[in-house]
């Protein structure tokens, strides 16, 4: 991730304190991505007694979690720094795994997709202290509800296997 040439950015954050939110946002977009991907493919391949009702649940999911990259990748741009865009870039940034080659049982699938919310969450969390500092309010609300999203669905998936 590099800083965009051209015209300097001048939005009331430092040239630091831009360039550590927007690495940490990369970290964020990757292991949204990430999700995203491994959320898909649970999708297409979710099979079991609760094909349909997991099938339905991981497109809500994965559908969400698409609608979310953008906002973060055109945070990062609003920094002045370039988004990462590609799976080298996103293995490299994300905290998370990517999805098992052999598709797992349902309710590993569960498992893993709750583990998944849990460890995005903590990435989202850990930018808070710099978000803080710099006093970017539009990091911060981005970041809030990526919390509550994620929150949220690891609550509802950790209640399937409760």
């Amino acid at each position: 991730m590099g800083k965009v040439k051209g015209i300097r950015v001048d939005l009331g954050i430092s040239d630091e304190g831009r360039k550590t939110i927007s690495e940490g946002l990369s970290r964020l977009l990757a292991d949204t991505y990430t999700l995203y991907l491994t959320t898909h493919n649970f999708h297409w391949n979710v099979t079991g007694p609760m094909f349909n009702s997991l099938h339905l649940m991981f497109m809500e999911q994965y559908t969400e979690l698409w609608n979310a990259v953008d906002p973060i990748a055109e945070r990062i741009r609003s920094l002045g720094h370039v988004a990462p865009g590609s799976y080298a870039a996103f293995g490299k940034l994300s905290s998370l795994g990517d999805a098992p080659l052999d598709p797992p049982a349902a309710m590993d699938m569960v498992r893993i997709l709750m583990e998944g919310h849990e460890a995005v969450a903590r990435t989202a969390r850990g930018l808070l202290p710099a978000v803080e500092e710099a006093r970017d309010e539009p990091t911060a609300d981005l970041l809030v509800q990526r919390l509550t999203v994620h929150e949220q669905t690891a609550w509802m998936l950790r209640s399937m296997l409760e």
